[in-house]
């Protein structure tokens, strides 16, 4: 077991720098005020007018850089810094999570893809540590690999959901940017600092989804080494 450790602790240290560098880039993007004065609740409000979206609220919730859209409940939920802040990085934020919000109304194929896996998702992440782990432990003492066949069966689930996730992001993305410009939300200098920081929150996705598959791989290929040796 000591390579999925060994495998986590590396994608883990990636993770937190991508991190760090995604709240230092926030940081001081944050300091530089907008042109224009808008808020990020304002930013967000007039995305989603300008695409038609009129039953979508826009709300503020505790934290940093604990942004997201709800599609549930149908709310674009920004941190204080984002809802309150009138700067690149928090326009940036408002209009990605608008983008989640425009990729609902539009029935973004990805986007319903993804959510159509969040019941099985519930189930696997409640059930995946422990089965990986006995799974593991009975394979070695007793041979028989059923549990953890089944374990590394819903961690699949689950990696496949973080790469579904990619283009769902980038997409979002993508949409901010694009309509940020046409729209003249931002200068062009402030244009490259919203897309730094859009850059930075993607690539928290890309390491995730990648630190998955290693770990997938890994237990893949201890399935098969055991396979060969019984």
């Amino acid at each position: 077991m000591t390579g999925i450790w060994l495998i986590s602790l590396i994608f883990g240290g990636i993770g937190m720098l991508v991190s760090w560098q995604l709240k230092s880039k926030f940081n001081e993007y944050s300091q530089i005020g907008l042109a224009n004065g808008l808020s990020g609740r304002e930013v967000a409000e007039k995305m989603l007018q300008d695409n038609g979206i009129y039953d979508v609220r826009v709300l503020s919730v505790e934290g940093q850089l604990t942004d997201h859209y709800n599609p549930a409940d149908k709310t674009v939920n920004l941190s204080p810094d984002v809802y309150y802040g009138r700067s690149a990085a928090s326009a940036a934020v408002a209009a990605h999570e608008c983008g989640h919000a425009v990729q609902h109304a539009t029935a973004y194929s990805m986007l319903q893809f993804r959510s159509s896996m969040v019941p099985v998702l519930s189930i696997a992440n409640n059930f995946t540590p422990m089965l990986l782990m006995i799974g593991v432990m009975i394979m070695y003492s007793t041979g028989s690999k059923l549990l953890l066949t089944i374990g590394v069966a819903l961690f699949a689930v689950a990696t496949i959901f973080s790469f579904i996730t990619l283009p769902v992001e980038f997409d979002a993305s993508n949409r901010a940017i694009k309509w940020m410009q046409q729209r003249n939300i931002v200068t062009p200098r402030e244009h490259e600092m919203a897309k730094d920081a859009l850059k930075w929150a993607a690539l928290t996705y890309v390491v995730a989804a990648i630190g998955m598959l290693a770990q997938l791989l890994y237990y893949l290929n201890m399935l098969s080494g055991r396979r060969s040796n019984d």
